[in-house]
């Protein structure tokens, strides 16, 4: 059970309002928290079941629990109101209980309180960053924290061995057997483009699976059970579950289980190109050092498209110019949901070009502090 008798380091409270992102960022940040600041952290999560979906231990069923060191508490109603941490972070603009927040400004000193915000490469995030928000009543103050890509900003979430399990698993062959047989197969024929796929519903999927079909060289898609399935399936013209191998063509198509976040990293790694979504499976793409498409989160008005060309803005900087200009193509594409032949040709003929170019850009992101750093760093100054 976990040790409740302390003050917490950490409040960390994370609603699930959609998809696997906002929980899957919460738990790799409560975990780095843990294992590598020996911090005691308490994460606060209201769908266990959710959760269940990126660690298998997690038992919807308790109220309180621990894995990896973390506390594990269920965000209920009615909330029983704890000793706040010394610093609580609220994620992705949900809202902590009122009781909680009314024993936070009875404490002495009184809790750092952050609003951890979304990933965004947007000119004005800079400006945003750490902003204090005094409570209209309470003597307290919330501060904005913005993850992003720049030196002003909150930094990118990794752990310290994130790039180093990466390389011993791109040089170890039982490592990448391993993962073969953990999903359920056999490496595909040598000479294969091997592409993982990771989106919401997407029309767009069955254009690509059609040009892959008729495509000179074997394409194995690796598709993980996401909301990209009812496309799949379209496709194939028949219902498929986990297991699932499909072959048509130069195409061929594997259904794998959902991933946790450990073997999602390593199918990362493994894969040529990346099809991925959100915010924590774009990041970890990233990290992955591979060529990569991001589907972006559609929001209403098209006000997601501004937020991906800040990320094109950037990613395409150092790339020649017909490079740069395939990738914001086919990105466009893919988030409008029609992908023809010329856009999936012009982007495939430059993918050695973005492989150097992945490289080089994970370098540069490494190179800077890490989101938990910065965020300890804050807090530290803070208090």
């Amino acid at each position: 059970m976990p040790n409740t008798s302390s003050r917490p380091d950490w409040d960390i409270f994370c609603q699930v309002i959609d998809n696997f992102g906002d929980i899957g960022i919460c738990w790799r940040l409560a975990r780095q928290l843990r294992s590598e600041r020996q911090l005691h952290v308490r994460l606060w999560v209201d769908e266990l079941e959710v959760f269940r979906a990126l660690r298998p231990e997690v038992d919807p069923g308790l109220s309180m629990q621990e894995l990896q060191g973390v506390e594990i508490r269920r965000w209920e109603t009615p909330f029983v109101t704890p000793l706040p941490a010394h610093a609580v972070l609220e994620t992705f603009a949900c809202r902590i209980p009122e009781a909680f927040i009314a024993a936070m400004a009875q404490q002495s000193p009184r809790p750092v309180w952050i609003n951890l915000d979304y990933l965004s490469a947007e000119a004005w995030v800079p400006g945003f960053h750490t902003l204090p928000s005094p409570h209209p009543r309470l003597p307290l103050n919330k501060s904005f924290f913005f993850p992003g890509f720049s030196r002003d900003t909150g930094g990118l979430l990794r752990e310290r061995d994130l790039l180093a399990r990466r390389q011993q698993f791109a040089a170890s062959a039982e490592q990448q057997a391993a993962l073969w047989r953990q999903t359920g197969g056999a490496p595909p024929p040598v000479g294969s483009l091997l592409v993982s796929l990771f989106a919401y519903e997407n029309p767009a999927i069955k254009d690509l699976l059609l040009l892959w079909q008729e495509a000179p060289m074997p394409v194995c898609c690796l598709a993980s059970l996401s909301r990209a399935l009812p496309a799949i399936e379209s496709y194939a013209g028949q219902p498929l579950k986990a297991g699932a191998l499909l072959r048509r063509g130069a195409l061929e198509i594997r259904i794998l289980p959902f991933l946790e976040q450990d073997l999602y990293d390593r199918l990362l790694w493994l894969c040529d190109l990346n099809f991925v979504r959100g915010e924590d499976s774009f990041l970890r793409a990233q990290w992955a050092a591979r060529p990569m498409v991001w589907h972006i989160y559609p929001q209403q008005a098209a006000a997601h498209i501004a937020k991906l060309d800040a990320f094109l803005d950037l990613y395409c900087t150092d790339l020649p110019t017909a490079s740069a200009s395939a990738v914001r193509e086919f990105w466009h594409a893919w988030s409008a949901g029609h992908v023809d032949a010329a856009h999936w040709w012009r982007f495939a003929s430059c993918l050695p070009t973005l492989r150097e170019h992945a490289k080089r850009w994970q370098e540069g992101l490494a190179s800077e502090d890490d989101l938990s750093t910065r965020l300890l760093r804050f807090a530290r100054s803070s208090l």
